[in-house]
C-alpha cells in the first residue's frame, strides 16, 4: 500500500486525522489507524465497493420508493452517494462528527455538494436521533458508526437504538453494521430486539462485519416475492441482493 504524501491528510485538531492508501485501484479511508473505514475503486467511484457495505442496502427488498433515507456515520461516502445517486426522488442526510472526514470525503472521494436533496450534517449522530424534529421523518436509517479504534459500535445503548426507533416513520427500517470484539454481537443485538419489532441479520462478511436488518413494524416474508425483488436489484444496480434474501432464508431456519 502507498500513502499520499502528507499534504493531503486531513487532521483538523480534536478529531482523529484522516488518510487515505490507495492499492490495486482501491482507495481507502482510515482514521489515523490501519482500520478501514470505507473504500472507493477509482474507476468505479459511484459503486458500493465493500460487500458488507453493499449488504447495508438490504433494505431495497422491502421498500423501493424511500422518501428520507438518513445515514449516520460518513465514512467513504460510499452510501450516501449511492443512495444520492440512485433514488431522486429522496431527500438524503449523513450525519458526520468529524470533519476531516467530511473535508476527505469532499476531496478524495467524490462527494457532491449539499443541495437541495442532500445534506451532509457535521454533528453528533446522538444528538440528531434524539432530536424530536427528526422523529418519525425518516424511511431508512442506515448506521455504521466507528472511531479509529475500530473495537465496536461507538453509540449501542438501549437509549440510542430507542431514539433510532423513534427516528423512523411507521415502515421504516434501520441496517446496521455491527463488527469489533465478539462480545459486542450478542450485546447489540439483544438490545435492538428490545426495541425493534423484527431483527434479523445475516452470516458475516470479510473482516467479521455482520449486517443486521431491524424494523420497526414487522413485514410480511414471501420469498417468492423477494427473489424477484432481488433479480430486479441486481439487473438495475448490479448488488448481488440474491444472496441476501438467502442470508434472510439461512437465518430464519437457524431460527426455527
Amino acid at each position: 500500500m502507498k500513502s499520499l504524501p502528507t499534504s493531503a491528510r486531513y487532521d483538523q485538531p480534536g478529531h482523529p486525522p484522516a488518510t487515505i492508501t490507495e492499492f490495486q485501484g482501491v482507495r481507502s479511508l482510515h482514521l489515523g489507524t490501519s482500520w478501514v473505514q470505507g473504500a472507493m475503486r477509482i474507476a468505479k467511484p459511484d459503486a458500493i465497493e465493500l460487500e458488507y457495505v453493499q449488504m447495508m442496502m438490504m433494505w431495497m427488498l422491502f421498500q423501493d420508493r424511500p422518501r428520507h433515507i438518513v445515514q449516520l456515520g460518513l465514512g467513504s461516502a460510499a452510501l450516501t452517494k449511492f443512495c444520492y445517486q440512485r433514488f431522486p426522488d429522496a431527500k438524503v442526510t449523513a450525519v458526520e462528527l468529524n470533519p476531516n472526514v467530511i473535508a476527505i470525503c469532499e476531496a478524495q472521494f467524490g462527494l457532491p455538494p449539499n443541495d437541495s436533496r442532500l445534506n451532509v450534517l457535521q454533528m453528533d449522530a446522538l444528538d440528531f436521533v434524539t432530536d424530536p424534529a427528526n422523529h418519525g421523518t425518516v424511511d431508512i436509517l442506515q448506521v455504521d458508526l466507528y472511531d479509529e479504534e475500530a473495537r465496536g459500535p461507538v453509540l449501542d445503548t438501549p437509549e440510542f437504538y430507542q431514539a433510532c426507533f423513534d427516528c423512523l416513520g411507521d415502515n421504516g427500517i434501520m441496517t446496521t453494521n455491527v463488527f469489533g470484539e465478539f462480545s459486542n454481537y450478542d450485546k447489540n443485538l439483544q438490545t435492538m430486539e428490545l426495541v425493534f419489532d423484527a431483527v434479523v441479520w445475516l452470516p458475516e462478511v470479510h473482516d467479521a462485519n455482520i449486517v443486521v436488518v431491524a424494523f420497526k413494524n414487522s413485514p410480511q416474508i414471501d420469498f417468492s416475492v423477494l427473489y424477484e425483488r432481488a433479480g430486479a436489484i441486481k439487473n438495475r444496480l448490479n448488488l448481488r441482493a440474491k444472496a441476501w434474501v438467502d442470508g434472510l432464508k439461512g437465518w430464519m431456519l437457524d431460527q426455527q
